[in-house]
């Protein structure tokens, strides 16, 4: 059992999409041919992505039957949709028929599944399937009743204005986009008090140090000064409710018929990470998302333990901090290797800005 299992709801859909970076996950753990990864579920998208690496199995586990649901109709999604009508049930670009596309990948579904998404017709017509978890609507809050009182249609459009300098990004930041208003709804919106009620689970903040409001502030300038707005899909959506010109690693059109080949390599288990270290299965890879965050330092300890025990030579950790510090501990330092090199180059091009540590550790031969 998962220490946060018995802390945070796990029913509903939390996440419709991903908000970790693939492009940054997939180059730290490499290509891997024949190989067996291992990857935290959330909405299905990283998993998807990891395909991409040419692994013999990905095996996927979550928690949540309502996260495993997502990734079953992405899988239909890609079996069913050419990329276009994809990227329109998803909620990266507008439509008018998301309706039809939704009955068009449920009708064949089993009867459980069919009923889960028949409930969410409405969401999803409305917002695509990217977009009818609590955090998505969590930022839709956002948009439609605090950033108009904060910036002009005109300024919000001008973030994402492509061919900008850093130092025109930074001057445009600093002299027109980090008003009072703007810092206000910082304080309150990105409270740990309102993120952890409308966005994550409470539970999710018991180990955090420090003011979210402030972490997020932060990481906003290191997306809107260090990276290009215009090429962030993330930051489009928090902002507009879409993606713009940029997509996530796995909804690109480049990508698509990769993962359609190989969705036959997916193997979904529901349950935590801990059951399937428990299996005596051994990988020689794993996106464990933020999950360490959710653990008191101990239950870190004792569960990145039982992963080296599940983990072939060279097999590589990839995971994420947002505000609690989750590093290799000292008692497998020997065991381990830090990639620094990596590390640094997903830090400096990680577009899922939230996150304030990158992580790769690899087992050693």
């Amino acid at each position: 059992m998962s220490e946060i299992a018995g802390k945070a709801a796990f029913d509903a859909i939390r996440y419709a999409q991903l908000w970790e970076d693939a492009d940054v996950l997939t180059g730290a753990l490499g290509q891997r041919p024949g190989a067996t990864l291992v990857s935290i579920c959330s909405a299905g998208d990283n998993a998807l992505a990891m395909l991409t690496l040419d692994p013999e199995k990905v095996v996927v586990v979550d928690l949540s039957p309502a996260q495993i649901a997502c990734l079953k109709i992405r899988i239909e999604a890609f079996q069913t949709l050419d990329h276009p009508q994809f990227l329109e049930l998803m909620g990266a670009r507008p439509s008018r028929r998301r309706d039809a596309l939704l009955s068009l990948l449920i009708r064949d579904m089993l009867p459980a599944d069919r009923e889960f998404w028949e409930a969410r017709r409405a969401d999803v017509v409305a917002y695509g399937l990217g977009g009818v978890g609590k955090f998505e609507r969590y930022f839709r809050v956002m948009q439609r009743y605090l950033l108009p009182l904060v910036h002009s249609k005109k300024t919000i459009d001008s973030i994402f204005q492509p061919g900008r300098s850093r130092a025109e990004r930074e001057a445009f930041l600093d002299g027109t986009w980090n008003n009072r208003r703007w810092k206000l709804l910082l304080e309150v919106f990105f409270s740990r008090f309102t993120m952890g009620r409308l966005g994550r689970d409470p539970a999710f903040f018991d180990h955090v140090e420090g003011s979210v409001a402030d972490h997020v502030a932060r990481r906003i300038r290191h997306a809107a000064v260090d990276l290009d707005p215009s090429q962030n899909p993330y930051l489009h959506w928090i902002l507009k409710g879409t993606h713009g010109r940029a997509l996530p690693m796995p909804w690109r059109a480049e990508n698509f018929a990769t993962i359609r080949e190989r969705l036959d390599r997916l193997d979904i288990r529901l349950g935590s990470l801990e059951a399937f270290v428990s299996t005596g299965e051994k990988a020689d890879g794993f996106n464990l998302s933020d999950i360490f965050e959710y653990m008191t330092p101990a239950t870190f300890e004792t569960v990145y333990g039982e992963v080296l025990g599940a983990a072939n030579p060279g097999a590589r950790l990839v995971y994420w901090n947002m505000m609690a510090p989750r590093r290799l501990p000292s008692a497998f330092a020997a065991r381990m290797t830090t990639r620094t090199d990596l590390e640094t180059a997903g830090k400096a091009a990680d577009k899922a800005f939230f996150y304030s540590d990158f992580v790769v550790e690899e087992l050693q031969a």
